[in-house]
């Protein structure tokens, strides 16, 4: 009897343990061995922890891999990333060890409506403009009403990128009343107008949004696009929403900002470093809402994701590989 050599495949961050009901595992046959793993694993023991294993799955950019991880793993033949890039993988080192690398093609379900995203990010803009932590927080103390909420009906929103997440995110600016205006280097007026805002500069971004909403891809041009200069230049009573990457806004300028009164508040899905670290000083500042990237986070999306996981992993075993990336996006950094 000739024994089938097993395929040995990690499903990474796991967070909520349910990876395995998300797609049909089982569908790879025998010869493929999947382990799944809740938990993040700590730098020094990814190398030591993943040593036995053909293939990756990654759930979008949960853990960095470095080129000195990925060269402790000999045996890896195959990876797959949930979406068509992955900042905190060296995909064309991959590509030169002979690795195979392959993404998701979408994120949900066609035709669901605006992409979940953009719901976080209108759930932060609302939480932070109409103070429900901070009320939520004192009701359970015994007080009442400590502040005045602010109206978003006549104001700014400012949109900082105007793609596949920034477009959506004008119709219900619209709806509550507010005024929409974009920035990115390359947008002109006709794209703008199309999405229903007006193109404006960085610094007029800057300094009319009552709500600056951040929809920019992470790379060498835009880590650090915001620090303590721009920041200085928003209305104090303006709040910043970061929904896309967390080092496109400089972490600690951010912080004195939110400290001194430079802005009135922020609401943040993403951060330099995730999982957030128990006790970081966002935790402590009470003009902050803070939720632990949940822009992606949905069952749908996740079945979707899984399921072309699955699908990728079945093609790879083929010989017919489909989804591959041959590199990042340029300027694309980890």
């Amino acid at each position: 009897m000739i024994r089938v050599p097993v395929v040995k495949i990690a499903v990474l961050d796991d967070y909520h343990g349910r990876a395995s009901e998300y797609a049909d595992w089982a569908s790879l046959g025998p010869e493929a061995e999947v382990v799944f793993f809740r938990e993040p694993i700590g730098q020094d023991a990814l190398a030591q922890t993943l040593a036995g294993f053909d293939v990756l799955v990654l759930m979008r950019e949960r853990t960095r891999f470095s080129r000195a991880v990925l060269d402790a793993l000999p045996g890896l033949r195959l990876v797959v990333t949930t979406g068509m890039r992955n900042a905190a993988l060296d995909i064309g080192h991959l590509r030169q060890r002979g690795v195979a690398v392959c993404g998701t093609a979408s994120w949900g379900p066609p035709g669901a409506g605006v992409p979940a995203t953009v719901e976080v990010a209108w759930a932060l803009i609302l939480a932070v403009c109409k103070l429900v932590t901070i009320e939520d927080r004192a009701m359970r103390e015994g007080h009442w009403q400590l502040g005045v909420p602010a109206m978003l009906a006549g104001a700014t929103l400012g949109l900082a990128g105007l793609g596949r997440l920034g477009v959506p995110m004008a119709g219900p600016a619209r709806a509550f009343g507010m005024d929409v205006v974009a920035w990115s280097e390359n947008l002109t007026d006709e794209r703008a107008a199309s999405a229903g805002a007006r193109r404006v500069s960085k610094a007029e971004l800057l300094s009319v949004s009552d709500v600056l909403s951040i929809h920019l891809v992470l790379s060498t041009r835009t880590r650090g696009l915001f620090g303590a200069a721009e920041l200085a230049l928003m209305k104090r009573s303006a709040v910043l929403i970061n929904t896309s990457r967390g080092p496109i806004v400089d972490s600690r300028a951010l912080i004195e900002a939110l400290r001194d009164g430079t802005i009135a508040g922020a609401g943040l899905d993403v951060y330099d470093h995730e999982p957030l670290l128990p006790g970081h000083e966002l935790t402590t500042l009470p003009n902050v809402v803070l939720l632990p990237h949940l822009g992606y986070v949905s069952e749908d999306g996740f079945r979707v994701m899984y399921g072309q996981a699955v699908e990728d992993i079945a093609a790879w075993m083929a010989g017919s590989p489909v989804r591959e990336i041959t590199a990042n996006d340029p300027g694309l950094t980890g």
